[in-house]
């Protein structure tokens, strides 16, 4: 295969997965592969196109066999970035209402979550609640004060 054909399928792949693809940085090596394949033909290695997709193969599995894992977690927020994954104790702002059992949307680490009232109170619209737990997609929380929250 030509140089440039390496390149384009490349950053093709790699475009795909930064974009629109969530592939958990599968396409990322894939694709580094193929530019590091099209960067050998740039620079006059010339292959035999069995040696290229050999070469490619292997470069692409064992990229990923070696590297994806660990980029994966810290660009993720995974354990070896040291990001703690519990939810629980954190403090959430409230801008509505909630009464026991009720359900509201709360900002939390940049994300937008369902929290479910779970303490006996009304929680003020304007106050702070603390996360009592997360189960899955829905937080579990209870109020702290009465007193409303900046933003």
């Amino acid at each position: 295969m030509n140089w440039w054909g390496w390149l384009i399928i490349g950053f093709l792949l790699m475009g795909a997965e930064l974009t629109a693809v969530d592939a958990a940085f599968y396409l990322i090596f894939v694709g580094a592969a193929a530019i590091c394949m099209g960067i050998l033909g740039l620079v006059g290695v010339t292959l035999p196109i069995w040696v290229q997709w050999v070469l490619f193969s292997a470069l692409a599995v064992g990229s990923m066999v070696l590297f994806r894992q660990k980029l994966y977690d810290r660009i993720r927020g995974g354990e070896a970035a040291g990001f703690d994954g519990s939810a629980a104790g954190a403090t959430v702002g409230v801008k509505e209402m909630v009464p026991p059992g009720g359900r509201t949307r709360v900002k939390l680490r940049g994300s937008r979550w369902t929290a479910v009232n779970v303490g006996a109170a009304p929680i003020a619209a304007g106050a702070d609640a603390r996360v009592v737990e997360s189960d899955g997609v829905e937080l579990r929380i209870e109020g702290l004060s009465r007193e409303p929250v900046a933003d």
